[in-house]
């Protein structure tokens, strides 16, 4: 989600801050994949064909970080050719070792450049998309097989649980891919078939372990009882979605003939989320409406924004856009597209970045559909090599100009000033007043919400005079929002007759944030005071289940309030999960979450769980406000990370102390001849006391390799480094003669 404040979060997380370097639009990462198997291609042709699954590469370097053991495969249906080199790619780089990832990314799915000339209609298309609704990063990448250049790949980020999680807080839920399963007879344009699921199993599928009524009743919702569309999909996000497959000419997804390329999931708040997905084609490159004959150039260039309009074969456009609001706010979120990038010709200044990033890569590419001349002309020039595509430039020229003159471009639409509020700093729970001075609406309205992973609440607003809004029919329009937690977010919308306007424009993926005067917790105030990732058997929650926890501690005499706090585990979303309201912790008490990914569980059950190979958690408010975080290493199981001292100290693993002081105990200490070593298992250090003078210390594994080796000054205290040691089982000598068994 986007945000007006967004410059106060980046602020409040310096520590944290890290660009997503394998996504970054200014670079082209570099992919080396070796296979050892010398009939590879045969091998990814034929697991392409079958359900062989994917074909394990000895190693992939990404920008020189070689990471062994993945699984590729060929993807792709109209862009894959078993007789062409240079295929989509799909690679897992966690198919075999679960830790595997690059910059925390673990699925890479790489295009062709497939009906592009240009090679940007993909890199470029989700730059713009970006702006208006949670969509994938995308950028270009050089693939190497064993040695041999392929050529240029597209490089977007795949749609996965994770992605899901970073844009709507939750990955457990029903979760759909709209490809059509089946060439012959599927599509997925939520019309409704009925109530027998395995109607909807050659459209739709399935991403989740469950979910196939919750879509047949988005299906039937749709249909029967669109009055209450608005309480199970996210009508604005759709809206944003039809307006640029529509702007752009982009047939090859729902608004075209085969109704297809997005993807659905449903948030914990219960509305279903549109994901735009594959816009390798957009920009004309697919001609198919599903109405009449494929669409000519002209055709393209003059394509209604009302198309579908009638056809109850695309539910979502005629549902939704005879609705007379929603259809105002389609053609609002529209012109704000259309103004952004075409009629400034900012997409000219997109794609000509692009291209010149990209000259010399496509020039070396061999493998590459067009040649490098097609490539310096894609932008102005029809290409008519088998099927047509337009120049990017030519299409859009005459489609700027047939936009500009539609009736709906052209009508007065209201004016929206800053609003005025009350208390700029209001205390929880209070009411602000809020005004806005609008001209040319007959209605108006605010919408707000408490926090991202929640609906927008819309309130209409007044102009009577009985609204702390002035005098009546004086163009002030004014209402009464709750404070409900730290950070409320609102934006407003006005109508006529004719036409809507937003404020901030871009609503709902940007709106306007309201702090609240609340009595923060100051760092060292609470803390995250031990956890643990691998839970297997000791502590089961309230169902039985064996899951990961966090413990905080208050470490003063006063009780805490913990409302609008948040935990996470990803530093580039930390307002991941918000502690329920109204949760206080005692002096010096503790308190347990549960981070199990639950996201059906209430109360103190995180959306999350920490990863065993290595993770972030950070307790913060959503002003930017950090009262603790920190990373750690890979853990053990049924073994704890915590403070010791209790509450105050550094990181060390220990045995578990779930909601009790944490204490090194015997377990973790070694007292034998004259020795004390700890801690047992071993942290990043391991601190080593004697009576007598410490002179070597050597380090082996269960093979009998020696991992350290260190001579010393005699002395009877030291502190050994063992941060290089993975997980596992060691034997520590010392003097050459004194033996003991460790782990980490």
């Amino acid at each position: 989600m986007k945000k007006i404040l967004i410059l106060l979060i980046i602020i409040g997380y310096p520590l944290w801050s890290r660009s997503q370097t394998f996504y970054d639009l200014n670079t082209i990462q570099q992919i080396e994949i070796n296979f050892t198997q010398p009939n590879w291609d045969f091998m990814m042709d034929t697991s392409k064909q079958g359900a062989e699954g994917y074909i394990t590469a000895q190693w992939i370097k990404i920008n020189g970080v070689q990471i062994d053991s993945v699984g590729i495969r060929y993807k792709g249906n109209s862009s894959y050719n078993p007789n062409k080199k240079k295929n989509p790619l799909h690679i897992e780089l966690d198919n075999i070792i679960e830790s595997n990832n690059y910059d925390g990314y673990t699925d890479i799915k790489l295009g062709n450049g497939f009906k592009d000339p240009t090679f940007v209609r993909e890199v470029m298309s989700y730059k713009i998309l970006r702006h208006y609704m949670a969509a994938p990063l995308s950028n270009f990448a050089k693939v190497y097989i064993n040695g041999d250049f392929i050529g240029l790949y597209s490089n977007t980020e795949s749609i996965t649980k994770k992605f899901v999680n970073k844009h709507f807080f939750s990955n457990q839920n029903t979760f759909f891919k709209c490809n059509p399963v089946s060439s012959t007879n599927g599509k997925c344009n939520l019309l409704y078939l009925g109530t027998d699921s395995s109607l909807y199993y050659n459209s739709y599928e399935l991403k989740s372990d469950a979910g196939w009524n919750e879509l047949i009743n988005l299906c039937d919702t749709l249909k029967n009882h669109t009055s209450s569309v608005n309480s199970i999909l996210d009508i604005d996000r759709v809206l944003w979605m039809l307006a640029f497959d529509n702007l752009s000419v982009n047939l090859d997804s729902y608004i075209g003939g085969i109704t297809q390329n997005y993807y659905l999931y449903r948030s914990g708040n219960g509305s279903f989320n549109v994901i735009l997905w594959d816009l390798n084609e957009a920009f004309g490159c697919f001609d198919n409406t599903g109405e009449g004959a494929p669409l000519n150039l002209t055709q393209m260039q003059q394509m209604s924004p009302w198309l579908h309009l009638t056809n109850n074969n695309w539910p979502l456009i005629q549902k939704l856009l005879n609705n007379p609001l929603f259809k105002k706010k389609y053609i609002a979120h529209y012109i704000s597209i259309f103004n952004d990038f075409f009629v400034n010709d900012q997409y000219l200044s997109i794609a000509d970045t692009l291209r010149n990033l990209i000259d010399a890569s496509v020039l070396a590419d061999t493998n590459k559909m067009y040649t490098y001349a097609q490539f310096q002309n894609g932008m102005t020039s029809n290409i008519t090599t088998g099927m047509m595509v337009p120049g990017i430039k030519v299409l859009m020229d005459l489609r700027k100009v047939y936009l500009s003159n539609l009736t709906e471009f052209q009508y007065l639409k209201p004016q929206i000033s800053m609003p005025i509020i009350s208390d700029t700093i209001p205390n929880l729970n209070d009411t602000v007043d809020i005004t806005v001075q609008v001209q040319n609406a007959n209605m108006v309205q605010l919408g707000y919400r408490s926090s991202e992973s929640e609906r927008f609440v819309l309130m209409q607003m007044f102009d009577d005079g009985q609204h702390n809004d002035g005098i009546s029919g004086d163009g002030i329009f004014g209402i009464k929002m709750p404070i409900l937690s730290s950070s409320t977010q609102y934006y407003f919308y006005a109508d006529n007759i004719n036409a809507g306007t937003f404020l901030p424009e871009k609503a709902e993926y940007e709106y306007f944030v309201l702090n609240a005067n609340i009595q923060q917790i100051s760092s060292g105030e609470l803390v995250i005071n031990e956890f643990m990732a691998i839970n297997n058997t000791t502590i089961a929650n309230n169902n039985n289940q064996y899951c990961d926890w966090i413990e905080l501690y208050n470490n003063t005499a006063n009780i805490l309030c913990l409302n609008n706090l948040y935990v996470s585990d990803d530093i580039n979303n930390p307002l991941k999960w918000k502690l329920p309201d109204n949760i206080s912790i005692q002096a010096y008490g503790y308190l347990l979450i549960w981070a199990n990914d639950d996201t059906t569980a209430n109360d103190l059950y995180a959306n999350f769980k920490l990863s065993g190979s290595g993770d972030h958690l950070i307790l913060s408010y959503s002003n930017g406000s950090i009262v603790d975080s920190l990373s750690f290493f890979q853990q053990s199981a049924d073994i704890s990370y915590g403070r010791y001292p209790n509450g105050t100290g550094s990181f060390t693993s220990m045995p578990p102390s779930p909601l009790s002081a944490n204490q090194l105990s015997t377990i973790n200490k070694i007292s034998v001849n004259n020795f004390n070593i700890f801690p047992n298992p071993m942290s990043d250090f391991l601190n080593i006391s004697s009576l007598i003078n410490i002179e070597t210390i050597e380090v082996y594994d269960l093979f009998g390799k020696c991992l350290i080796n260190v001579s010393l000054n005699p002395s009877n205290l030291c502190v050994l480094s063992t941060s290089s040691l993975p997980c596992g089982v060691y034997f520590l000598k010392l003097n050459k003669q004194y033996i003991f068994k460790l782990v980490k």
